[in-house]
């Protein structure tokens, strides 16, 4: 795997100074902890920023309906203000394709690359099919997606072995899943075979996990899902959280700050991932992250 430079971390955190000065609502913080940071996952040895841009909200209809022109802008704003971890998944239709043309062109040591794979189909095609999407020799993070099972780890035996031959061949550096219900994520703390996790995480546990296998409209087990993120935490386990906004239902500022606040402010994750459609959405998500870190 490529290494980020020293050139490229001072690009990154010139990038993060040249934001805080530019906005009112990005206040700096010269010598605390930023969203952009760059931040080991776990014991994995692969470092990301904190914040991701994300590309599947309502499985990617919102930046697919942004076009190319309009998608591309928004990766090079976040790129161009320190965010250098982006995520995608196959089940997000012409996502990684999108995000492929959008970062043409930059180092790729200069960013790190997330997508997720079903456990039904070839795994062998499905990362050619990725690699060549994303415009990219290897792929920093794959996860499983959307395990729900308790089982999940024994049916999904052969996908995991390939998951591991992959990274022993460096195609892939990290490996994991992300994780759809209580009856899952129960059974994650232990399982060495995991890398990271990326875990629904946020204040009001909602589109979080309940016991059902099935996505509810009921309300998620806040205090269940923080339990077991600390076990994984605890074991060396990376921790990616996504549904920080409630699948935007957080209409206000204020909900969403108190998100950040939540999950960064009490360090159950790594990094998170939210998926905007606007410059303003990320300014305001690095300034949220910036502020319950620093709080």
């Amino acid at each position: 795997m490529a290494q980020f430079s020293r050139r490229d971390f001072l690009r990154a955190g010139l990038a993060a100074t040249a934001l805080a000065g530019s906005s009112r609502s990005l206040p700096a913080f010269a010598s605390g902890k930023s969203a952009t940071d760059w931040v080991t996952l776990g014991n994995s040895g692969v470092k990301v920023t904190r914040l991701a841009l994300g590309t599947g909200t309502y499985s990617g209809r919102v930046q697919r309906d942004l076009g190319q022109e309009g998608f591309t802008s928004l990766v090079r704003y976040a790129y161009d203000h320190g965010v250098r971890f982006f995520e995608t998944a196959e089940g997000y239709s012409g996502m990684p394709e999108m995000l492929g043309i959008a970062l043409k062109g930059l180092p790729r040591d200069s960013y790190r690359l997330m997508t997720k794979f079903s456990t039904r189909g070839d795994l062998q095609a499905k990362i050619d099919r990725a690699r060549t999407a994303l415009n990219t020799e290897y792929i920093d993070i794959l996860l499983m997606h959307c395990v729900r099972a308790p089982t999940w780890a024994e049916d999904g035996k052969a996908m995991r072995d390939g998951f591991s031959e992959a990274k022993s061949k460096k195609v892939i550096m990290v490996q994991g899943a992300s994780c759809h219900g209580l009856q899952a994520l129960g059974s994650l703390p232990g399982d060495k075979w995991l890398d990271v996790a990326m875990i629904r995480m946020n204040h009001k546990g909602v589109r979080m996990d309940t016991p059902s296998m099935g996505d509810t409209n009921e309300l998620g087990d806040v205090p269940q899902v923080v339990a077991q993120a600390r076990k994984l935490r605890s074991q060396g386990t990376g921790i990616l959280s996504m549904k920080l906004v409630g699948e935007g239902q957080f209409t206000n500022r204020e909900d969403r700050e108190a998100a950040m606040k939540f999950v960064m402010g009490q360090g159950l994750a790594d990094a998170v991932t939210v998926g905007y459609k606007s410059p303003a959405e990320i300014d305001e998500a690095i300034a949220s992250i910036n502020s319950a870190l620093n709080a």
